[in-house]
C-alpha cells in the first residue's frame, strides 16, 4: 500500500491520483468471491467494486496513519 500511496505523489506526471488507483487495483486487492460468481449481476458487480474502490482510496489517502508503527500500537493495546 506505501508503494501505491507513493505513486499518488507522481499523479501531475502520471494522472494515478488516488482514486484512478484505487479503481484500478481495488478489485485485486479486496478480491470478492460473491463478484466473481454467477450470482451477481453486471449492476451490482459494478457497485461492489465502486464500493471497494472507495475503500482503497481511502487507504491510500491515509497509509501513512494507518500502516504507522503508532497506530498499530493503539489499535492492539485497545483490543485487549
Amino acid at each position: 500500500m506505501r508503494h501505491l500511496a507513493r505513486l499518488t505523489d507522481y499523479c501531475t506526471i502520471t494522472n494515478m491520483h488516488a482514486k484512478n488507483l484505487a479503481i484500478v487495483w481495488a478489485p485485486n486487492l479486496l478480491r470478492s468471491k460473491q463478484i466473481e460468481s454467477a450470482c451477481f449481476s453486471g449492476t451490482a458487480a459494478f457497485m461492489e467494486v465502486r464500493i471497494q474502490s472507495v475503500v482503497v482510496e481511502f487507504i491510500l489517502n491515509h497509509t501513512e496513519v494507518l500502516f504507522s508503527s503508532k497506530f498499530s500500537s493503539v489499535i492492539r493495546d485497545g483490543a485487549g
